[in-house]
């Protein structure tokens, strides 16, 4: 619809429109948060967070129609065929730039229940987003260096009481549970430091998977593997505004959760080395699906 505008007009529109999307969306999600806060009964407090989640969701559809109307990127989409809001998943994706997150929040939204990512402690002061996440209940994470964890022991730990305190909550509300298993965006340069076996991602981190699969227990039976490739290479939010991203290809597959997947991958030996090798050739698998749907022209 705006994709012809020059893109001296197109851009500017465009980004006026997200910030007061985010503004119409925010200021409501604000008022409805401080209701909950002072409402007593639990089940008024759980209708209320459906509300809030109806309203985010509002927030993302907005977004997801900006882009398509706002850009000529083709989007190729695969597997999200049958998958229903009353399944809780766990979403593990390969993580190639900050477009993952609104390029997931669209091909998802409304399709299964409203995504939640574990985010840097550090976020939640980003105005207007920071506490909209909070308010949606974004877990927030104090990530420590190792050389804090050296100088301080006891801060070992906290990041899994965290999760398991966030799935708590999540286990009694529908959820996505949102997880970019090799922790930091891809780059040349990470991969090189890492040595990483895969040709296409970093090495993956199987501990936070292991430790949502396990804190939520029955409440959660499927893993959506999700792949997402730009062939056009590397991409910003504002190659995205811009229209510069001609093509957005994802895969997505689900895997159930079987009981072997389930354990303390703290404290058990066997159950971490089985583990992280599901995970390793869950990875494998992934770098060779990357280099097919590189493989097809444009």
């Amino acid at each position: 619809m705006f994709a012809k505008l020059p893109v001296f007009l197109r851009v500017p529109l465009a980004c006026l429109l997200l910030f007061v999307s985010t503004v119409c969306h925010v200021l409501p999600l604000f008022v409805v948060t401080g209701l909950r806060l002072v409402v007593p009964l639990a089940s008024l407090r759980r209708s209320i967070g459906a509300v809030l989640v109806w309203i985010a969701e509002s927030w993302l559809g907005f977004n997801g129609w900006l882009f398509g109307a706002f850009t000529r990127t083709r989007w190729q989409v695969e597997g999200i065929e049958d998958l229903g809001r009353r399944e809780n998943y766990l979403v593990v994706c390969n993580h190639q730039s900050w477009v993952d997150i609104p390029a997931l929040q669209k091909i998802f939204n409304r399709r299964i229940p409203f995504m939640r990512f574990f985010l840097k402690s550090e976020l939640i002061w980003v105005p207007l987003l920071g506490p909209a996440w909070w308010a949606l209940d974004f877990p927030f994470m104090k990530r420590h260096s190792r050389q804090q964890l050296e100088a301080r022991p006891e801060l070992r730990g906290k990041d899994r009481e965290a999760t398991r305190r966030a799935c708590e909550k999540f286990r009694h509300l529908p959820v996505s549970i949102m997880n970019f298993t090799e922790g930091t965006r891809f780059t040349q340069a990470k991969h090189d430091a890492q040595k990483s076996p895969y040709t296409h991602l970093l090495r993956p981190k199987a501990g936070g998977v292991a430790f949502v699969i396990d804190a939520m227990g029955d409440a959660i039976r499927q893993v959506l593997d999700v792949t997402i490739v730009y062939p056009g290479g590397p991409s910003t939010m504002m190659d995205m505004i811009a229209g510069r991203i001609r093509e957005i290809r994802i895969h997505v597959r689900r895997l159930p959760i079987l009981p072997s997947l389930r354990g303390d991958y703290e404290n058990d030996d066997a159950f971490r080395e089985r583990f992280q090798a599901w995970v390793n050739q869950l990875w494998a698998e992934k770098d060779a699906r990357i280099a097919t749907m590189l493989a097809k022209p444009l």
